[in-house]
Protein backbone atom coordinates (compact mmCIF):
# COMPACT_ATOMS: atom_id res chain seq x y z
CA UNK A 1 0.00 0.00 0.00
CA UNK A 2 1.82 3.38 -1.22
CA UNK A 3 -0.33 5.56 0.80
CA UNK A 4 -3.82 6.10 2.07
CA UNK A 5 -5.17 8.78 0.03
CA UNK A 6 -4.86 6.69 -3.33
CA UNK A 7 -8.43 6.13 -2.22
CA UNK A 8 -9.61 9.83 -3.13
CA UNK A 9 -10.51 10.15 -6.06
CA UNK A 10 -11.82 13.68 -6.95
CA UNK A 11 -15.10 14.20 -9.16
CA UNK A 12 -16.67 17.47 -10.53
CA UNK A 13 -20.21 18.54 -10.73
CA UNK A 14 -20.04 21.50 -12.30
CA UNK A 15 -17.45 23.40 -11.19
CA UNK A 16 -17.51 21.49 -7.59
CA UNK A 17 -14.77 18.70 -6.73
CA UNK A 18 -16.32 16.39 -4.59
CA UNK A 19 -14.53 13.84 -2.86
CA UNK A 20 -15.52 10.53 -1.10
CA UNK A 21 -15.42 9.12 2.29
CA UNK A 22 -12.48 7.41 3.00
CA UNK A 23 -13.86 4.45 5.21
CA UNK A 24 -11.32 3.23 8.41
CA UNK A 25 -11.27 -0.89 9.69
CA UNK A 26 -12.13 -1.09 13.12
CA UNK A 27 -8.59 -2.29 15.22
CA UNK A 28 -9.72 -4.55 17.93
CA UNK A 29 -6.92 -5.12 20.63
CA UNK A 30 -4.88 -8.14 19.70
CA UNK A 31 -2.39 -10.52 22.12
CA UNK A 32 0.84 -8.86 19.89
CA UNK A 33 0.12 -5.56 20.48
CA UNK A 34 2.93 -3.50 21.95
CA UNK A 35 1.66 -0.72 24.46
CA UNK A 36 3.91 2.70 24.47
CA UNK A 37 4.70 5.56 27.15
CA UNK A 38 4.96 8.55 25.22
CA UNK A 39 7.93 11.28 25.23
CA UNK A 40 7.99 14.66 24.50
CA UNK A 41 8.68 15.38 20.75
CA UNK A 42 6.56 12.00 19.72
CA UNK A 43 4.44 12.34 16.59
CA UNK A 44 2.33 9.82 15.18
CA UNK A 45 4.08 9.60 12.03
CA UNK A 46 7.53 8.99 13.75
CA UNK A 47 6.12 6.22 15.61
CA UNK A 48 4.44 4.74 12.44
CA UNK A 49 8.20 4.77 11.15
CA UNK A 50 9.98 3.46 13.77
CA UNK A 51 7.47 0.45 14.41
CA UNK A 52 6.00 0.07 10.57
CA UNK A 53 8.74 1.58 8.62
CA UNK A 54 6.23 3.78 7.22
CA UNK A 55 5.10 6.87 8.06
CA UNK A 56 1.75 6.93 5.86
CA UNK A 57 0.77 4.63 8.77
CA UNK A 58 0.11 6.95 11.53
CA UNK A 59 -3.39 6.55 11.04
CA UNK A 60 -3.37 3.02 11.81
CA UNK A 61 -2.06 4.24 15.53
CA UNK A 62 -4.37 7.13 15.66
CA UNK A 63 -7.48 4.92 14.94
CA UNK A 64 -6.11 2.05 17.39
CA UNK A 65 -6.41 4.99 20.05
CA UNK A 66 -9.70 6.96 19.31
CA UNK A 67 -10.34 7.79 23.20
CA UNK A 68 -6.73 9.00 23.75
CA UNK A 69 -5.14 10.64 20.66
CA UNK A 70 -6.62 13.74 19.09
CA UNK A 71 -7.95 13.56 15.69
CA UNK A 72 -6.88 16.69 14.50
CA UNK A 73 -3.26 16.61 14.96
CA UNK A 74 0.12 14.31 14.70
CA UNK A 75 1.56 15.63 17.71
CA UNK A 76 1.07 13.77 20.78
CA UNK A 77 1.38 14.58 24.43
CA UNK A 78 3.78 13.12 26.65
CA UNK A 79 2.88 10.18 29.21
CA UNK A 80 -0.20 9.11 27.65
CA UNK A 81 -0.37 5.34 27.24
CA UNK A 82 -0.89 4.23 23.21
CA UNK A 83 -1.32 1.03 21.56
CA UNK A 84 0.39 -0.15 18.62
CA UNK A 85 -1.74 -2.60 16.86
CA UNK A 86 0.83 -5.56 15.75
CA UNK A 87 -1.48 -7.27 13.16
CA UNK A 88 -0.58 -4.17 10.21
CA UNK A 89 -0.94 -6.73 7.19
CA UNK A 90 -4.36 -7.83 8.36
CA UNK A 91 -5.41 -3.79 9.46
CA UNK A 92 -4.30 -2.74 5.89
CA UNK A 93 -6.07 -5.31 3.82
CA UNK A 94 -8.77 -4.82 5.81
CA UNK A 95 -8.50 -0.59 4.78
CA UNK A 96 -8.41 -1.83 1.23
CA UNK A 97 -11.38 -3.90 1.09
CA UNK A 98 -13.61 -1.24 3.02
CA UNK A 99 -12.44 1.34 0.41
CA UNK A 100 -12.32 -0.45 -2.93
Amino acid sequence: MSTRLEYITQKRRGRKKIYPTIKYPNIPPYYNDLYVSTVIGDRLDLLAHQYYGDVDLWWVISIANPDIIRRDSLFLGEGLEIRIPSNIQQIILDFEQLNK
